[in-house]
């Protein structure tokens, strides 16, 4: 049996959004959606970019290597987002989600970063295929909140994981089998955070048409008050018979359908946007996205085995009925109660009243770092400081990245003191940060008054207040001359007076093996010289 796939991709700015990041991609072999971030032009670039390298992979591949081309794609867009990112600092932050399907006959493999999400609708009931990377779905599956809870969660924006460049990228992969009759949805989190799965599930049931099935969700998105960009890819399994496979490229919507080739690029890789903004340009992106004739996969499916049963929240072949149209499904669903998952728990419609763009994303304890205090002390954080209850978003770093001699934030000026209680993010190198902190410390150091030795806290540095900290009956004319000179000429300076106290002890001491005639301590003082 030759299997095809009929699809739609639409993408639209939304109701309250200046330019659109996201990108999709619809092909004969190829569906990807990816909802870029970090500011309008970072966004644009980051979806872009990865849309741009896996188009490579709309073509005929055997269905064994299908997962590995996958990932070892994946990871090469993650690397070029690194490059980009070195080539142009103003781009620090971009990233970006991506959910994909590649096919080769029945056999559909799956990959997805981030919170754009993925949908079956088989045999009358909605499936969502994907699972969140985002903090709020991590604590509903750890039991912390219900779904209803979620919904409205302040932090239902920040993503645990995303394609960003900034380490190793860890994807969701797994192997699907397609049957004839089934219809998937890709869609970016403009739609799925404000139409509920109910509705969805309502519209790809009741729309046969994949191109009309679109619209209409994007204007339900709009309607529920388009507060994000908002992407759909529906794609629809079909039998194709003795239907020729027709030929042509697939076609990318949103900031991909804007993007310059991706040699253009710094970093050699990616895309970046370009206007397009004329009539003829603007009827020639509609015209790409209109719904594509079905298309042959593969002449000869692969058979099926363990491997190829469905995973996630699908049911497994066993459970199946056997495929009928959306029409039969729509009657059949009339006639008595629907079947669904989970995913239906969060119904009604949720309108995220966002006034400015984008969302955060947060590389739970794995990327970022903070600068905070913990008990007197400056630390080094790893993860990021904003608090959820019931949930811990960082952990201290690594014990050779903190500051050696610690610093003491009552030994920092007031102002950065201030920064370090309040906790501030460190921009750039982590090491760089911790050292800047240690230039700024108001530092001990051994001084000389009225002959004698003493500690001196912050003398000669700008930020901070010159005071006297401890005194001695050490006589600067009782040590060797390197060592009198050296404290003369403040040349003894510590971070932390505990390092100004063990150099105080280490001179009393040579002081000592002077008076004892050491002949190992050179440079001692004749006797006589400390008596008055």
């Amino acid at each position: 049996m030759t299997l095809g796939i009929r699809y739609a991709a639409r993408s639209d700015v939304g109701m309250l959004r200046e330019g659109n990041e996201d990108s999709a991609y619809a092909g004969a072999h190829l569906l990807a959606v990816a909802d870029g971030m970090g500011g309008h032009v970072g966004g644009e670039i980051a979806s872009a970019a990865a849309i741009e390298a896996l188009r490579k992979l709309d073509k005929e591949l055997p269905a064994t290597e299908l997962l590995a081309a996958l990932e070892h794609t994946v990871k090469s867009a993650n690397d070029n987002l690194h490059r980009i990112v070195e080539s142009d600092p103003a781009l620090q932050g971009m990233g970006t989600t991506l959910t994909a399907m590649l096919w080769a006959g029945n056999q559909v493999a799956l990959v997805h970063i981030g919170d754009s999400r993925a949908y079956l609708l088989r045999d009358g009931s909605l499936f969502q295929i994907t699972h969140d990377h985002t903090l709020v779905q991590s604590l509903v599956d750890e039991g912390r909140i219900s779904p209803d809870e979620a919904a409205s969660h302040p932090q239902r924006s920040l993503l645990l994981r995303a394609l960003d460049g900034r380490g190793e990228v860890d994807p969701d992969l797994s192997l699907r089998e397609a049957k004839v009759g089934d219809r998937y949805l890709l869609c970016s989190d403009g739609l799925s955070s404000v139409v509920t799965a109910e509705t969805i599930f309502q519209v790809l049931t009741d729309v046969d048409d994949a191109d009309q099935a679109v619209r209409n969700l994007i204007d339900l998105a709009n309607r529920g008050g388009g507060p994000d960009n908002i992407t759909c890819v529906v794609a629809d399994v079909v039998e194709l018979g003795q239907q020729q496979q027709p030929g042509g490229p697939g076609r990318a919507v949103g900031a991909a359908a804007n993007a310059a080739p991706s040699s253009d690029l710094p970093g050699g890789g990616g895309a970046a946007p370009t206007a397009i903004d004329t009539p003829a340009g603007r009827a020639a992106q509609l015209r790409d996205t209109m719904p594509q004739p079905p298309v042959a996969v593969d002449e000869m499916p692969p058979p099926a085995g363990p491997m190829n049963e469905p995973v996630g929240a699908a049911p497994p072949p066993a459970a199946m009925r056997q495929p009928m149209s959306r029409r039969d499904a729509r009657r059949a669903g009339r006639g008595g109660p629907r079947r669904w998952t989970w995913l239906v728990v969060t119904a009604g419609v949720v309108v995220v009243a966002l006034a400015a763009g984008g969302f955060a994303t947060v590389k739970y304890l794995q990327d970022g770092y903070y600068i905070g205090a913990e008990n007197g002390h400056v630390v080094l954080f790893r993860g990021t400081s904003q608090k959820v209850p019931g949930l811990p978003l960082s952990k201290k770093a690594a014990q050779k990245d903190q500051p050696n001699p610690p610093i003491l934030v009552a030994d920092l000026p007031a102002d950065r003191a201030k920064a370090v209680q309040d906790t501030y993010p460190v921009k750039g190198s982590p090491a760089v940060a911790v050292n800047d902190l240690k230039t700024a410390v108001c530092k001990y150091s051994l001084q000389q008054e009225a002959g004698k030795v003493v500690i001196v806290k912050g003398k000669e540095q700008k930020s901070c207040r010159e005071a006297k900290v401890k005194g001695s009956e050490l006589k600067t004319a009782e040590l060797p001359q390197a060592d009198a000179d050296a404290v003369e000429k403040g040349m003894h300076s510590f971070i932390g007076v505990a390092g100004a106290e063990r150099k105080l002890a280490e001179l009393t001491t040579l002081k000592e093996r002077c008076a004892a005639k050491d002949p190992q301590v050179k440079d001692c003082p004749q006797d006589g010289a400390d008596k008055p």
